[in-house]
């Protein structure tokens, strides 16, 4: 039996892919909470904004750039005097490198600050007169392109604030890209890192180490979050009991995972079923 069940915004881009709005006249303050099947940006010029993003409040203050990927469960929570514009891309518009550049920071590093006459803000107004402009000669390949250069600027900001741009490419950064990739599809099956180091032929030591290194966290937080944003979403969404969700993430012990759960959320998993409007 579900809950009302949180909207998934499926199939709703134009047929090019790309949708570009003024934040000014697209934030509904309390927004219910949803999901998409597309990347957001967020290109904020001037003022503040308050989304909730899996659960977090992520506050966006002055000239930034900030990214909800697929999936992600998100509302809009508060926004003043906010100036700039909300993007909505098609994955298959992104490089592969900055999606796995978005990917290495999702649930972490999801904004960054940039100075208010960053080059992000410059391309916007370009590829905004691409899009409306349905006459426009070569107007998909444009498309195209400037959204890979916007999308990359975007993913560029979000290293320089990481620190760790020198890495991008490297055999680490790579390693770590496939270790997120990993957990993102077998939390449920495995739950410690040596499980993890061994499918990448290292040792779980290095594997804290270098994902620590390109993300600020060790191997054992990604896990972890993983899990607790999958029992989260299922105690959001669902009317499942908590034993359920407990098999249905792997545990065999229904009260080691309510255990597990405390621990990393700071309440029972029942308490913050009830907490949530």
């Amino acid at each position: 039996m579900k809950k009302q069940a949180i909207p998934i915004h499926v199939a709703e881009l134009e047929e090019n892919g790309i949708e570009i709005h003024p934040i000014s006249n697209n934030i509904e303050p309390y927004q219910m909470p949803h999901r998409d099947d597309h990347y957001m940006f967020i290109i904020q010029q001037t003022g503040f904004m308050l989304l909730e993003v899996d659960f977090k409040e992520v506050a966006i203050s002055g000239a930034s750039l900030c990214f909800v990927a697929p999936g992600q469960v998100h509302r809009y929570l508060s926004y003043e005097d906010a100036q700039g514009w909300l993007m909505f891309a098609d994955t298959s518009l992104l490089s592969v490198q900055s999606r796995d550049i978005f990917s290495a920071y999702f649930n972490a590093g999801q904004i960054a600050t940039v100075q208010e006459d960053d080059a992000v803000f410059k391309l916007v107004p370009l590829l905004e007169e691409v899009v409306g402009n349905a006459l426009m000669p070569l107007r998909e390949k444009l498309i195209s392109s400037l959204t890979d250069s916007l999308t990359s600027l975007i993913a560029s900001s979000i290293l320089k604030s990481q620190q760790v741009s020198h890495v991008i490419g490297g055999q680490k950064y790579n390693t770590v890209i496939r270790f997120k990739k990993l957990v993102a599809e077998k939390y449920s099956e495995l739950k410690q890192v040596k499980e993890y180091a061994e499918l990448l032929h290292l040792s779980p030591l290095y594997l804290n180490e270098i994902t620590k290194e390109i993300t600020g966290f060790p191997a054992s937080y990604w896990i972890s979050q993983e899990i607790i944003l999958e029992a989260k979403r299922m105690l959001y969404y669902t009317t499942i009991d908590v034993k359920q969700i407990a098999y249905a993430l792997g545990y065999e012990d229904h009260a080691y995972f309510s255990r597990f759960f405390k621990k990393h959320v700071g309440m029972t998993a029942l308490t913050f079923r009830s907490i949530k409007p």
